[in-house]
């Protein structure tokens, strides 16, 4: 699932993972879209010239995939060799009616605007592709390819999303599954490329985005994590570009990700900009200069990423979510692996404000028990800022001052939204003076926002979705010069009105304490408290820092410094080199490893795990 909006469309080639792989895995991936039909005509040829039957495939996969291109190919080569191909649409010939599927879905969604003025949030749909199915449809369909089975000289390929949920499986000889990145998947919505299920056109892109969070990807997400863990996909399609797709073969893509999560990884980012956006990681990264500023760096949110894996002598981009889903217990360990419902359970982004124009809006974030009430959720909606980079006069917003008259504010922020009064936010709203070092926490129901003139590292919970509610946002326009619309109505419902300036720093800005120590490093708790599942820690050395996962995965983040080397103590030629404000996983069944510092400058690493006790906290 995705809540991107409006990623850059520019890959950062740099993250590059390279596990080792034998020789049989490497060889065997296809790449190039001609070079793979060939390869599946070639053993659809020979199944044939075994038996003389039909051979029946199917073609699945997640959202925005497209099957068309390819299958074009490979009707080509398979005409080659005088067998003809027989295509059948899936989704046509088994699902619902459009209005049908519209009846179920559209309820779902948030249609009143003053509670939600951009039309943004609804309910997760949880019916998964078998709501979809028409059961009198099925059952012809399921009759012709039963017959088509039987039958001699030709090809099926039965194509779109569901056809590989476990009613119709056995139906096929060869099951493929063409996967998406989510950056890629959103770019597709943003082109025109994609309708929603049951549409024969598509919305306007936002609508399409957000029915697509709240049934398109939650479906296509829970079918390939089902195919996944039971295996029952035969060939797997990194399908980003149409006309150069990777077919991996199952026993392939198995070696890929098992000996992947042996490694330390870091994951692809996406880059989106924004109307207070500055011009920090643009820079640090060589950003496009087609950009206009870089507001988020999505570093690491574990539905929005990818992985760039080095297989031979091409590169593979897998949605990082795929990687979770076949590995997830090496990844994250399986306490965490129950606890979050398999979902990785913390987000790395980096919000740039750095001689921007002006402060991140000031908002906050609902709990646990609103969001499954509201949204059908799964998933609280916690943060955390650590300051990385500060100019002058950088402020981080927390909290309400001591003083401040919230009803007051309330009204004020309406009276911003419906009259487009400013209101003076420095007299409700506290604030620390930034500087780089400082760890604030934001439980869920927390008044904050990142000033103007930093970057900070924000770390939060699972959050799957965006319930980010803007309470304030200095009548400023959008890019497209209309004002950007607020939240009153749920940030009202939501704010925790005690978590005021006094409160904030007896509670949610701490002063770092020593946690561990070794030959030449010490490491720091600067964050850690029972409202949030996770710890913020900071390892600082000038030469080495040994640490052990202790079956809980680790993010590093190298916050200062030049240069390291994160490298398992057991296996030294697991390692992955990292620069700064760069962040790596070291999965949980990684045990003893070292940080090793490659630069000359002291090392201060940012290290973010589960807070001890985590898989005792209620959901």
């Amino acid at each position: 699932m995705s809540f991107m909006y409006n990623p850059f469309p520019y890959d950062d080639p740099r993250p590059v993972n390279r596990p080792e792989l034998t020789e049989n895995a490497t060889k065997s991936i296809v790449a190039g879209s001609a070079k793979a039909a060939a390869a599946l005509a070639g053993e659809i040829a020979a199944r044939m010239k075994k038996d003389g039957k039909n051979v029946v495939l199917a073609f699945d996969g997640y959202t925005t995939a497209s099957w068309r291109t390819f299958l074009n190919l490979l009707g080509q080569r398979l005409a080659l060799a005088g067998i003809p191909l027989e295509t059948v649409d899936f989704d046509k010939e088994v699902f619902k009616s459009g209005k049908e599927i519209d009846d179920m879905i559209d309820p779902l969604l948030e249609w009143d605007t003053k509670k939600d003025p951009t039309l943004l949030f609804g309910k997760i749909y949880k019916g998964g592709y078998e709501g979809f199915v028409d059961p009198e449809k099925a059952g012809k369909f399921k009759a012709a390819m039963t017959q088509a089975a039987s039958g001699r000289g030709k090809a099926i390929a039965v194509f779109g999303y569901g056809c590989l949920i476990s009613e119709f499986r056995g139906l096929y000889d060869i099951r493929c599954y063409f996967d998406v990145t989510p950056k890629e998947s959103i770019l597709r919505i943003r082109n025109g490329r994609y309708a929603n299920i049951g549409k024969k056109m598509p919305d306007p892109a936002n609508r399409i985005i957000r029915r697509c969070y709240y049934c398109d990807f939650e479906v296509a997400v829970h079918n390939r994590g089902d195919l996944l863990k039971g295996g029952h996909i035969d060939w797997y399609f990194e399908s980003d570009h149409e006309d150069d797709v990777r077919m991996i073969p199952a026993a392939a893509l198995d070696e890929i990700f098992s000996s992947l999560a042996n490694y330390p990884f870091r994951c692809k980012p996406v880059y989106l900009e924004g109307v207070w956006g500055g011009t920090y990681m643009k820079k640090l990264r060589n950003l496009p200069d087609t950009m206009r500023n870089c507001a988020w760096v999505f570093d690491f949110i574990p539905m929005e990423v990818s992985i760039l894996v080095e297989v031979g002598d091409t590169i593979v981009d897998f949605p990082y979510f795929t990687f979770v889903q076949k590995e997830g217990v090496k990844i994250m360990g399986e306490k965490c692996v129950k606890k979050f419902h398999g979902y990785f359970p913390i987000r790395f982004n980096y919000d740039d404000s750095y001689h921007s124009t002006g402060n991140m809006s000031i908002q906050c974030h609902s709990g646990a028990a609103f969001n499954k009430a509201e949204y059908n959720e799964f998933g609280r909606q916690d943060e955390s800022y650590y300051v990385v980079v500060t100019g002058h006069d950088a402020k981080t917003f927390i909290g309400f001052r001591d003083d401040a008259d919230i009803d007051q504010f309330c009204k004020d922020i309406e009276a911003a939204d419906t009259q487009h009064k400013p209101v003076d936010y420095m007299k409700y709203v506290s604030y620390e003076e930034s500087k780089p070092g400082l760890q604030v926490m934001i439980p869920a129901g927390t008044v904050h926002s990142s000033g103007r003139n930093q970057v900070v590292l924000e770390i939060g919970s699972l959050t799957i979705g965006s319930y980010t509610y803007k309470m304030y946002d200095y009548l400023r326009l959008d890019f497209d010069g209309k004002q950007r619309p607020i939240h009153t109505y749920l940030g009202e419902k939501t704010i925790v009105r005690d978590r005021r300036t006094s409160w904030v720093r007896d509670n949610i800005v701490q002063k770092p304490r020593l946690a561990d120590s070794g030959e030449g490093w010490e490491e720091y708790i600067v964050g850690e408290s029972s409202l949030l599942y996770f710890s913020l820690r900071r390892l600082e050395f000038e030469t080495a820092c040994q640490q052990d996962t202790k079956g809980i995965f680790h993010v590093l983040t190298v916050v200062d410094g030049e240069k390291v080397r994160v490298r398992s103590l057991d296996n030294p030629q697991r390692c992955y080199e990292a620069d700064y404000m760069d962040i790596v996983v070291v999965p949980a069944d990684m045990g003893r490893y070292v940080i090793e510092n490659l630069g000359k400058e002291p090392i201060r690493i940012h290290k973010t795990m589960l807070r001890d006790g985590f898989e005792n906290d209620p959901d």
